[in-house]
């Protein structure tokens, strides 16, 4: 790559000395530190003559490097390589550079950085499989491996919705904890299915390549992108994900009223498909958020809740709306920092489509919206009064809402101040909210006269 001014000027101002690269004359490679100045008129380095000096007309390799230690690593890392003949002058060496290659952190964060360096580390691993004679891949331990490949820990989206329609089926009187193993076992497989699904199409139209800013909370696994799984190997893994939440699945329905669970599931399954598969590709047309919604709301918590008690119930439907907003939200937050990746690959999700402005906005009174509910269905008493500790998670909501302000166009950043919190919103009140239940329930059983809080 050429060197600009630009880059010279960088040189000159941000940096101190350098590291003059050669080979000796013994053919050993030679570091030396010494001092420079840049003419950047000229496009030429001049460095003090160094204690080991290059032999005449060498092609050198200078560096210019800064780095900031920490208790635990470095930050604010940033280096320039220079690639060019070195020649004699009265002031000292005289570096003419030809090419150079530069990272500096506050422009390029190291996990991006990682990510970019993916295809060459692809190339040297084949160069090295034929060097050696067959294919050389990267490797994780099984644990690591199929934790990754699977997301188990976003499982949580389903457990919180099935685990509310059970319970709000026991409030009623009617629940059964074999059932509720069988759905909850159910409900997983088909999100790993999911989750994994995701990986082979995101793979397949080029979403995973496009994206450089993945984080711990998006851009999904990567498995097959960084070469630790073939394709083939996760999309059989997917289908055998589904098969087995598809197999409970039809069990419960033939243990109920067969129609509307069936009809209830089908959907389900039907959208976590076209989620990311086409010829839908819910995800690339902005609907990805309703499609979640859907699938971790009213469809997961409307199926517990059937299982249990053989019915639908308003009480079900209402409980499921503010569910689904908070899971919809994760899957909102999460795609910020994939936007400009997603929109290379053509993958129009909403924060893609909409401003800076209007996604923070939507953000805030969609939770808005979701304590309103909670608190108008506790004090109509659709829901039982004590969910409405699930309002104590409000600190939280506030804590995203300034993180998506401050934090909005830094991924890495919006990684830990956001992100994690956004997902903890929805499981901590899904949770809370389920404690409410559990206390009503418990008050049902114990209490001969139930204080009207407590119903």
């Amino acid at each position: 790559m050429a060197v600009d001014a630009s880059v010279l000027g960088e040189i000159e101002e941000d940096f101190d000395h350098a590291v003059v690269v050669f080979v000796g004359a013994d053919g050993y490679p030679v570091g030396v530190a010494t001092d420079y100045r840049v003419d950047i008129d000229r496009g030429v380095i001049t460095l003090a003559p160094p204690s080991v000096a290059p032999p005449p007309d060498a092609e050198v390799n200078v560096i210019v490097s800064h780095i900031r230690p920490q208790e635990t690593g470095y930050d604010e890392r940033r280096y320039v390589q220079l690639w060019g003949r070195v020649r004699r002058t009265d002031r000292g060496l005289e570096l003419a550079p030809e090419r150079f290659h530069t990272w500096d952190e506050k422009k390029v964060p190291f996990f991006q950085y990682s990510e970019l360096t993916v295809p060459q580390a692809h190339r040297y691993l084949r160069r090295l499989g034929r060097e050696r004679g067959g294919e050389v891949r990267p490797k994780l331990s099984f644990g690591w491996l199929a934790l990754r490949t699977t997301r188990a820990p976003f499982l949580t989206a389903t457990i919180i919705p099935i685990l509310l329609g059970v319970a709000a089926a026991a409030a009623s009187g009617r629940w059964s904890l074999f059932l509720a193993g069988l759905t909850l076992l159910a409900g997983s497989f088909v999100h790993l299915g999911l989750n994994i699904a995701n990986d082979v199409f995101d793979t397949t139209s080029g979403a995973d390549a496009a994206n450089t800013t993945p984080t711990q909370f998006s851009g999904g696994s990567r498995v097959v992108h960084y070469g630790l799984v073939r394709l083939r190997t996760i999309a059989l893994l997917s289908a055998s994900f589904y098969l087995a939440g598809i197999g409970i699945g039809l069990y419960l329905a033939a243990r109920t009223d067969f129609w509307p669970l069936f009809w209830l599931g089908a959907a389900g399954v039907a959208i976590s498909v076209f989620y990311t598969a086409p010829p839908l590709r819910l995800v690339h047309r902005g609907l990805g958020e309703i499609a979640v919604a859907l699938g971790f709301g009213p469809i997961m918590l409307l199926g517990a809740y059937f299982v249990q008690a053989q019915r639908f119930s308003f009480e079900a439907v209402y409980l499921s709306v503010p569910v689904a907003i908070l899971i919809a939200l994760v899957l909102y937050v999460n795609e910020i920092p994939d936007r400009a990746g997603d929109a290379a690959a053509g993958k129009r999700t909403l924060p893609v489509r909409w401003s800076r402005d209007t996604v923070i906005g939507v953000y805030a009174w969609s939770v808005g919206l979701t304590y309103a509910l909670i608190a108008v269905g506790a004090v109509a008493g659709i829901l039982p009064r004590p969910t409405l500790i699930a309002l104590a998670t409000i600190p939280i909501a506030i804590k995203v809402t300034r993180a998506l302000r401050r934090d909005y166009d830094d991924p890495y950043v919006l990684m830990f101040s956001g992100m994690g919190s956004n997902i903890k919103l929805h499981l901590f009140t899904g949770l809370l909210l389920l404690a409410g239940y559990l206390v009503a329930i418990g008050a049902d059983r114990l209490l001969e006269d139930v204080p009207a809080i407590l119903r």
